[in-house]
């Protein structure tokens, strides 16, 4: 499995505990959302990774703690492009 692969499935990985866990709420309502807008259940969940993906990056990047302000944002808007700022 090469690296980007590993990396998509840690990011679905979180998204599965989200929803598991039914936290943050946003999760499991933008995954039905998108579903009733046509999207399959993969793709749903790939579009939601990209949120985690772009969280992610910003803690790491700017060494700064998850934003959920953010990330629920990202979630509402999907499926737009998630965005860093």
């Amino acid at each position: 499995m090469n690296p980007k692969d590993i990396l998509k499935q840690q990011f679905l990985a979180v998204v599965n505990n989200q929803l598991s866990a039914n936290k943050p709420p946003e999760t499991a309502q933008a995954l039905e959302r998108l579903k009733g807008e046509g999207y399959s259940e993969e793709d749903a969940r790939l579009l939601i990774a990209q949120c985690v993906a772009v969280e992610i990056f910003q803690v790491m990047k700017n060494e700064e703690p998850f934003n959920n302000e953010r990330y629920v944002r990202n979630l509402l808007h999907l499926p737009q492009e998630p965005e860093e700022g």
